[in-house]
Parts: structure tokens; sequence; C-alpha cells
């Protein structure tokens, strides 16, 4: 009886190991699957890759990199406080945003210029004065991520254009051109603004070859964006009635695929954003973007054991 008995205990004591091991190897199990997802999430989303909660408290990339160009006011920022918000010092960028800001001027116009460190992203902020009056008329912030994600399954690639300036009389003159045609005129008012802005800063003879060859790649895609909406709102005029819509017009570029543009009027300044590939779905009234950044909270939490 005793044998039988001690044999009882054995069998029992070896069913509890089994499925004390069979608890064991599912928790390492499951851990080992948690780890696994965390890692495809970061491969998915390649290096730029962070935490939703932590994107929820922290502004976008690009977003950071305007701050001057959404402090500075047209007609009435001046000479004096707009260009030391331009010259942002290295140390003042966060440490994803490292890089080399340049400063170039001519005349009348401040640019500065900057690269990121694997030379995938290139942006500028770029203000134009009154010859006279010494206030700002003109401003610009261009950012392009040329940058795709890893496997290419989530693609950071895109292009952001935003720009206001004051436009004489003559831009909104309207005579016998109908609403549509008059707001293809505006447009195309703007982008000449643009082109004399840049061709006076690449006529410096002191500005370093490196800027002029940024300068002239930023151009070239501005100006192939360009050419692509004004021949779509030309061969349709009617598009132009959306401009000022929250949804803007959308066209198709032959480099980030999907694009949106605005454009808003407001007495003698014109508003004008631009939107491509991964950026194309943050276009928006600016009155409805201020009212979500307001509302905005992290879509998750991480729970506290």
């Amino acid at each position: 009886m005793r044998q039988t008995k001690s044999k009882q205990t054995t069998i029992v004591n070896c069913r509890f190991a089994i499925e004390k091991s069979t608890v064991v190897n599912c928790k390492s199990a499951v851990v080992r699957c948690f780890f696994a997802v965390l890692l495809l999430l970061t491969l998915i989303g390649g290096c730029s890759y962070v935490s939703p909660w932590v994107s929820g408290r922290r502004p976008a990339y690009e977003d950071e990199l305007s701050a001057p160009y959404d402090q500075i006011k047209v007609g009435g920022s001046i000479i004096h406080d707009a260009v030391p918000k331009m010259q942002r010092l290295q140390d003042e960028l966060e440490p994803r945003l490292a890089a080399n800001e340049l400063i170039s001027h001519s005349e009348n116009v401040v640019v500065s210029l900057g690269q990121s460190k694997d030379g995938f992203r290139n942006w500028f902020n770029m203000v134009t004065f009154h010859k006279n009056e010494l206030n700002v008329v003109r401003k610009y912030f261009f950012f392009v991520n040329d940058k795709t994600g890893s496997f290419e399954i989530r693609s950071n690639r895109g292009l952001r254009l935003d720009c206001e300036m004051v436009l004489g009389k003559e831009a909104f003159a309207g005579g016998d051109k109908s609403e549509n045609t008059r707001r293809i005129s505006i447009l195309k008012n703007v982008l000449d603004n643009l082109r004399k802005d840049i061709d006076e800063l690449g006529d410096d003879a002191d500005s370093p070859d490196q800027e002029n060859q940024m300068l002239d790649i930023c151009w070239m895609l501005i100006n192939q964006t360009f050419d692509v909406i004004l021949r779509k709102l030309d061969s349709s005029p009617i598009q132009a009635t959306r401009l000022s819509q929250a949804g803007g017009v959308e066209f198709d570029h032959i480099n980030f695929d999907k694009g949106k543009i605005q454009m808003f009027v407001k007495g003698d300044i014109v508003m004008v954003k631009i939107r491509l590939g991964a950026f194309v779905s943050r276009i928006e009234d600016p009155q409805s973007k201020r009212t979500k950044r307001a509302s905005r909270k992290p879509s998750f939490v991480p729970r506290r054991y």
C-alpha cells in the first residue's frame, strides 16, 4: 500500500510539474510574440516610428522646422525681429532634427536652408522685405522628404510648401475675367513672386555653391509641382472653385503620387498650401486644424503594471 501511494504521489507531482511547465512556456511564448510585434512595427515604420502616445504630444518633424514661418507675420513683422527667428543655432534644434541650417541673403530676401545628415530631407524658411519700409511682404516654408520607409510598406516621402504674400491690386483685378480664371491668375502671380525671390538669391555672388545647389533642387521640385497644378487648372478652370475649400484641389504627381493644393485670399494677402505624398492628408481648413489640435489626445495610453 505504501508503495502504491508513493507511486500515486509521484504521478500527481509529475502532472503538476507538466502543467506548471506548460503555463510557464505559454507565458514565455506570449512575451516573445509581444516583442516580435513591436519589432515588426519598428521595421515597418522605419527609424521614424514613434510610440503613438509620444507622437501625440510632440509636433511633426516638419512642423518644428516651420517655426520661423509660423512666427513671422506678413505685413506685421519687420526685418529686426524676423531675421533672428530664422537664425536658429544648432543647439536650439532637437537631436532628431540634427542638421546644419545655412543663412543666405540678398538685398531684400533672407533664406535659412537646412538638410538632414542623411541628405534625404531638405527645407528652407524664406522671407522677402519691402524695399523701403523693411516689413515682411512675403514668406515661405518648403520641406521635402525623399526617404522611403522600410520594405516600402509605410512611406514618409512627401513634399510641403506654404507661402503667404501681399499682392498688388493689379493681381486681383477682375476685368472681363471669370472668377475661376482670376483665381488661376492669382496663383500664377504667387509662382512668379517665388521665382523672382529665388532668382534674386541665386544672383548673389557671395552665396556658397552648396546653398545655390540646395536652392536649385528645391526650386526644381516647386516649379515641377506648380506646372502640374496649373496644367490641370488651365484644362479645367472649374476646378479652381475648390481651391478655397477644405479638401482643396487634388492632382497626381509623377514623383509623390497624390497631391493637394489650397489657396485663400484675404484682402490683399494670399496664402497657398501644397501637400504631396505622405503629407497629402494634412491639408485642411486652418480653422478646423486649430480646433483639432486643441482637442487632440493620445490614441493609446500604456498601462502601468
